[in-house]
């Protein structure tokens, strides 16, 4: 992941975008963040670093011997993976579809992205069991991220990569949820790295009382922390930057209709931005750091950042 120059960002870009594209703290719908990669998380869920679109919520009681069933389809102004743009501050897209069996579940996701490596799409296929224990809804998961038809696969032969996370949710009366969760990749986005991410979050559901039929608001906000190993010689032997992203939002919920609009931002600086995405349009005029960004390239990817998503999902 060494840059040598404007012309070889296409070259580190699969590298860098590894821990980007890395770290998801909520694999298989309902994982740490709950599972937004690809979440069909419910309405005013708590995200602790989602990732795509999901489609179940981490509490949902199914029956032991009954077979059911979720999805959800929208779109967003942009696709914002734990502070850090996957779609180049662009418009996405993404669905999700989940099978749950008691506590067992499995799904998958897709979701449109623009990353270094260009593929044509994001893909995740997610398993684990959602066991209440106590007063708390857990959720043990393990999620694979694929990117098929990546033009340019760089040094890490394509960013595809596996992650395990443990997420848990908890209700205290009548309308404040908590949550928190922990997410591990042995070998994030394929770098050598490995890659962990603690995350814990708050929301407020409006009680229905005081709103319209038929109508749901939650107001939710949530912080992580990433951290990375370092990855292999190739990609420069030192670990991505540490970062710390921070969200919050409203989610309105009218039937299987559901809007969310979200602040995100991280305190990654526009050159620590850059090693970590490989933002294929970083520009020149940054503080040069010999070992990590010798060209002292920026990256607007990690910024302060507005989002509105609009979903419909349905069980």
């Amino acid at each position: 992941m060494r840059q040598r120059g404007v012309a070889t960002v296409w070259q580190v870009s699969g590298a860098s975008i590894a821990a980007f594209v890395g770290l998801w703290l909520t694999p298989m719908t309902g994982s740490l963040a709950r599972a937004e990669t690809p979440e069909v998380s419910p309405a005013g869920a708590i995200g602790l670093g989602n990732r795509g679109w999901s489609a179940a919520e981490t509490n949902h009681a199914t029956s032991a011997n009954e077979l059911e069933f979720s999805a959800r389809a929208g779109f967003a102004s942009d696709y914002i993976y734990r502070g850090t743009t996957l779609s180049d501050h662009g418009p996405a897209a993404g669905a999700a579809v989940e099978a749950r069996f008691g506590p067992l579940y499995a799904g998958t996701t897709v979701a449109t992205v623009k990353l270094p490596t260009q593929p044509f799409a994001e893909f995740t296929m997610a398993a684990g069991i959602r066991p209440k224990i106590a007063t708390i809804d857990f959720d043990f998961g393990m999620t694979y991220f694929a990117y098929p038809g990546e033009r340019l696969p760089g040094e890490t032969n394509g960013i595809n990569y596996w992650e395990a996370v443990i997420r848990g949710d908890r209700s205290i009366g009548e309308s404040i949820r908590v949550a928190s969760g922990y997410a591990y990749s042995p070998n994030v986005s394929n770098t050598g790295a490995w890659s962990q991410y603690v995350a814990a979050g708050v929301g407020f559901d409006v009680p229905g009382r005081l709103l319209p039929q038929n109508l749901g608001v939650s107001f939710t906000t949530a912080a992580g922390y990433s951290w990375f190993g370092k990855q292999t010689p190739q990609l420069g032997g030192f670990p991505l930057p540490a970062y710390l992203n921070w969200q919050a939002g409203v989610t309105f919920t009218h039937k299987a209709f559901n809007l969310d609009l979200r602040y995100y931002d991280t305190n990654l600086s526009k050159e620590n931005c850059f090693v970590f995405t490989g933002d294929p349009n970083a520009r020149l005029g940054g503080r040069v750091d010999p070992v990590t960004n010798p060209a002292g390239l920026v990256s607007n990817w990690c910024g302060a950042t507005f989002v509105a998503k609009a979903w419909f999902a349905f069980n």
